[in-house]
């Protein structure tokens, strides 16, 4: 679904010129091919399933936000507002994520529902959340909510 939708992004972005988002998922399928080839060689035909996509895009995400910040300690607001562009682009493919209200929720029933009591049980309280909540919750923000509420 998510490789249509890509495909489907792309024309659309060719017809109307918008260079950035052309930019953007031709990106996202260079990384999508590396990703199927590696697996290819894993014995996997298939590629990469919409979750892992997911997962993917997550991972290109997280690289944007950590160049944004390179380009803003190096005084460059042109190239982290590039960055910026990019991260709304590939956001447009994922499902909604979690606002904050809404991962302190899922973080407080997590650690309800497990018993947690402590920092020690912490990895248990994560590996629910990112079960539960795959592709909707950044684990990034969610870890400090969970340190706060288990400390």
């Amino acid at each position: 679904m998510l490789r249509e939708a890509f495909t489907r992004r792309l024309k659309e972005a060719m017809k109307v010129r918008d260079a950035s988002t052309l930019s953007t998922v031709r990106l996202i399928l260079a990384a999508l091919k590396e990703h199927d080839v590696a697996l290819r060689g894993k014995g996997r035909t298939e590629g990469l399933s919409d979750p892992e996509i997911a997962g993917m895009l997550q991972g290109m995400i997280k690289q944007c936000r950590e160049a944004i910040a390179l380009f803003e300690k190096g005084a460059r607001p042109d190239l982290a507002a590039k960055e910026r562009q990019e991260i709304a682009v590939i956001e447009s493919f994922l499902p909604r994520q979690l606002g904050p209200e809404e991962t302190e929720a899922a973080a407080k029933a997590a650690i309800t529902e497990l018993g947690a009591s402590g920092l020690k049980d912490m990895g248990r309280v994560m590996a629910a959340l990112r079960e539960r909540h795959a592709g909707t919750l950044d684990l990034g923000l969610a870890a400090p909510v969970v340190r706060r509420l288990l400390g």
